[in-house]
């Protein structure tokens, strides 16, 4: 009986903005890692995921959304994390949505790499409604680039991930595990607490204020089984300071609250958690200060 060998390797998730890349990596691992959103660029530090089965082990890295709407120091930051990690995987999944062929995502084909498998994931399936124009459609997109395979999936409902992943696992290297099994991510707790803050910083502010945020962990304790976590919400000026906190309150505490929740689910134990608002001119376009915070 031969013995089947076992793969692991490195897997980017990249494509434009809104497309589903943090959605997909959940999805594909199982658990929540990476943060969830309608606006771009939510997703600030490369994350990794990591699911495990009996004949392989895929390092999901999921990276911010390239683009160049937003200007300054962080914007670049970012967009280089983007370049950086596909060039140190061993297989990038170029994830779109089905029926949008954008020039935003045309823009990102230059940037991939010309000797690592490059598979094209159509996302959001269920917009594809007609099986021929979905047909014509990755015929579209294969003519701009020669991708190593294709698969049409909906990450939001789990649907053709086991199918995607039999495609992805015989393009990694035969290698043995780099991660226990049970692990689902390299990013520590206090790293994951600071980003489901920042998730509902997104979720339930305007368009631009939380490009102007940044969340820094000041305090993260384990008291028996009860995690003990203070958080400062770093803004650019006095007036958001305003409409962060909200009237009488509200918004920071609907806020806090949500992320509390999330935390006690991740976490699977009780969490208090302070969350408070400070003012800091200029952050994102301090490089000094980005590096303190990973983003360099």
């Amino acid at each position: 009986m031969t013995d089947i060998p076992f793969h692991c390797g490195f897997v980017a998730i990249v494509g434009r903005p809104n497309v589903g890349k943090s959605t997909l990596m959940n999805h594909l691992i199982g658990q929540k890692v990476s943060i969830t959103s309608k606006k771009a660029q939510t997703t600030r530090h490369r994350v990794n995921g990591i699911h495990t089965e009996d004949t392989a082990q895929f390092v999901f890295v999921d990276t911010p959304g390239f683009q160049t709407f937003h200007k300054g120091a962080l914007n670049e930051v970012l967009n280089r994390s983007v370049k950086e990690t596909l060039s140190d995987v061993d297989c990038v999944l170029f994830v779109i949505e089905a029926m949008r062929w954008t020039g935003a995502d045309k823009e990102l084909l230059p940037l991939l790499p010309k000797h690592t498998p490059v598979m094209l994931v159509i996302n959001k399936l269920d917009k594809a409604k007609d099986k021929q124009a979905l047909m014509e459609f990755i015929e579209t997109v294969k003519a701009d680039f020669a991708f190593a395979d294709v698969e049409v999936v909906s990450a939001k409902h789990g649907q053709r991930l086991v199918e995607l992943l039999d495609k992805v696992r015989p393009r990694l290297p035969e290698s043995m595990p780099l991660y226990p099994e049970d692990m689902v991510t390299d990013k520590s707790e206090r790293f994951l607490a600071a980003e489901i803050v920042r998730e509902k910083l997104f979720r339930y502010l305007g368009e631009e204020l939380p490009y102007s945020m940044n969340v820094e962990v000041e305090q993260f304790e384990l008291d028996g089984a009860l995690r003990r976590i203070h958080i400062a919400v770093l803004v650019d000026k006095e007036g958001q300071k305003g409409i962060l906190i909200g009237k009488g309150g509200e918004k920071l505490k609907k806020i806090s609250t949500e992320a509390r929740l999330d935390m006690e689910k991740l976490f699977d134990g009780k969490v208090y958690l302070e969350v408070w608002v400070k003012v800091k001119s200029g952050w994102a376009d301090d490089v000094r200060f980005l590096k303190e915070f990973g983003l360099h």
